[in-house]
């Protein structure tokens, strides 16, 4: 159940929390007075597209909390330990909203995106207002309204059908591995002929292209390599030189080696640095000699990198990549040249597959046409109940044939339409062509009295869906909400006394000025005021004894019917 909620900053609502109470609680008040601010923030936490209109004038963002409390073995629960959120069974819920667009969304402090949000709150909260339906009028799920409402008999059989495809799945992917069927396998060999002709007949080599820049670099820089190695050779053979300098040193010193150690140390080094000096020299001048520019040489070196550049972009980084993915390539062609045997006999395994699939979803078909009647029935019933006298509900199943079988998925190949018809000698029409309002609200509410005890949603909210009724309809109205109320959370927007009547928790939204400025403040009614806010929804006046008697009449029958359901 949300036990409370805390909205800051939204519209004309400064601050306000409400703490809710299990079963039936209305939210009244003159209209105008911000009832739908309130439901406006309980979207907005629950997942809604967010509007800077929400925000309150002169604020720059706004704020809603809710606290839900939950069994430990609920959906939600689960839902979010899959998410690694904690919970002991109760869920925190915030969201905050700036004027610059930016929305933070936390569940137990951890932080969320909106899918994840609307994932969680479409366990918790099922919306139902005037104009939008959130979930039953769906058609999309409608199917599984359906087969919520028949539980564990299509339930199994909807788990031997998911068996079913996983084992078609399986098959699919080992025919896409043997290349598909005959046009798809031959489309497939011939690029992998090419594929492995391409990278054969280039004949790398591991380090081929470091060797091939190198080279390309050198091809690019002749003119500047001879210039240095001729300066480099003039610098030691020229004329004053540096093997002219170092023989005249090497003579000097020679002339007196005999006389030291140390100047025959002297020229010893002197005559190793000029042989030294020499060898270089020699070195020099062979390079240079050796140095040509050969063009077509230049040409071949740019084609062949280019090439290895091509062969890197298709088949992976390195020449090991390459040689890698040659590797893989060979053995899948060797597989699909030889393979037409395999594919042969996992078409006729997939065929068997779809002959099941397809006997699976007739089952299915079968099972929810047999419960679907029943179904129908009883919800008629209880529109019956709500004063449309002439109610008929059916549910039209789409047509299938065995060809349908490939889009069977895990509800099978059933596509239902809830049909409905308030009057006699109307024709049945789909749900969102239902123009009544009241009558929409009751087929909604004739509805989840019906689903209130079967599905894992723990709390209605309902948005003025006693518009268009009134009377003795009103009184059955509240008395639906009140059984529902039993095992499901209500929260109402009404202006029905007879609804406010069944409420456990009644609560006020009213205007007040204050210091010049507009604010909705929300408070939950006592017994008394409970009394007085019937008085004025019945339109009558608090002074008038006979009005409030009336009130507190009608506040007692709707305690003795919900003595009789407890």
């Amino acid at each position: 159940m949300l036990s409370q909620l805390t909205i800051k900053n939204v519209a004309l609502i400064e601050s306000a929390t409400i703490d809710f109470s299990e079963g039936l609680n209305v939210l009244s008040g003159e209209t105008g007075a911000g009832k739908s601010v309130i439901l406006d923030s309980v979207n907005f936490v629950l997942g809604a597209k967010a509007d800077r209109t929400m925000i309150r004038h002169g604020e720059s963002e706004c704020f809603v909390k809710a606290e839900f409390t939950l069994p430990e073995t609920a959906k939600a629960i689960t839902l979010l330990r899959e998410m690694d959120i904690d919970s002991d069974g109760e869920i925190i819920i915030s969201r905050r909203f700036s004027e610059a667009g930016k929305s933070t969304v936390k569940i137990n402090g951890n932080t969320v995106s909106t899918s994840m949000l609307r994932q969680i709150t479409d366990c918790l909260v099922d919306v139902h207002g005037q104009s939008e339906h959130f979930f039953l009028l769906k058609e999309s799920n409608q199917l599984r309204t359906l087969d919520a409402a028949i539980g564990d008999v299509v339930a199994q059989k909807k788990a031997e059908l998911a068996a079913l495809l996983l084992e078609r799945k399986t098959i699919d992917g080992q025919i896409a591995q043997l290349g598909g069927d005959e046009q798809a396998r031959s489309r497939r060999l011939d690029m992998l002929s090419f594929q492995i002709d391409e990278i054969e007949s280039a004949e790398l080599k591991d380090g081929e292209e470091e060797e091939l820049l190198a080279k390309r670099n050198m091809i690019n820089n002749v003119e500047k390599i001879l210039q240095a190695l001729k300066g480099a050779v003039d610098a030691f053979s020229a004329e004053s030189g540096a093997l002219d300098a170092l023989r005249y040193a090497k003579r000097c010193v020679g002339g007196i080696a005999k006389l030291s150690p140390s100047y025959e140390e002297i020229s010893n080094r002197l005559e190793n640095l000029y042989s030294e000096a020499d060898d270089i020299s020699e070195t020099l001048i062979g390079f240079a000699d050796e140095l040509y520019f050969d063009e077509n040489e230049a040409q071949a070196t740019e084609e062949r990198l280019d090439l290895i550049r091509s062969l890197k972009k298709k088949y992976g980084n390195s020449v090991a990549e390459i040689n890698s993915y040659l590797s893989n390539i060979r053995a899948e062609y060797d597989l699909l040249s030889d393979c037409e045997g395999q594919v042969a006999k996992l078409m006729e395994r997939r065929e068997k597959s779809n002959q099941k699939i397809y006997q699976c979803c007739v089952a299915i078909t079968k099972i929810r046409k047999q419960f679907g009647k029943n179904f129908c029935q009883e919800v008629a019933e209880e529109l019956r109940t709500l004063n449309i006298a002439s109610a008929r509900f059916e549910i039209e199943f789409g047509e299938y044939t065995e060809e349908d079988v490939e889009r069977a998925d895990k509800n099978g190949l059933d596509e239902v339409c809830f049909l409905f018809s308030a009057n006699a000698g109307e024709p049945l029409k789909p749900l969102g062509k239902i123009i009544s309002g009241g009558e929409m609200s009751r087929f909604m509410l004739a509805l989840k009295t019906k689903l209130s005890s079967i599905n894992e949603i723990c709390t209605y909210l309902f948005d003025e869906i006693d518009a268009g009724i009134s009377g003795k309809t009103a009184k059955v109205v509240g008395e639906k909400f009140a059984r529902i109320a039993q095992s499901t959370q209500i929260i109402a927007v009404s202006h029905l006394a007879q609804i406010a009547a069944m409420s456990d928790r009644e609560f006020l939204i009213e205007k007040q000025e204050i210091e010049g400025k507009t604010i909705t403040k929300v408070r939950a009614l006592d017994e008394k005021e409970k009394v007085l806010e019937l008085v004025r929804l019945l339109g009558g006046d608090e002074k008038d004894a006979y009005a409030v008697g009336h009130a507190e009449e009608l506040l007692k029958q709707a305690e003795n019917y919900k003595s009789t359901l407890t």
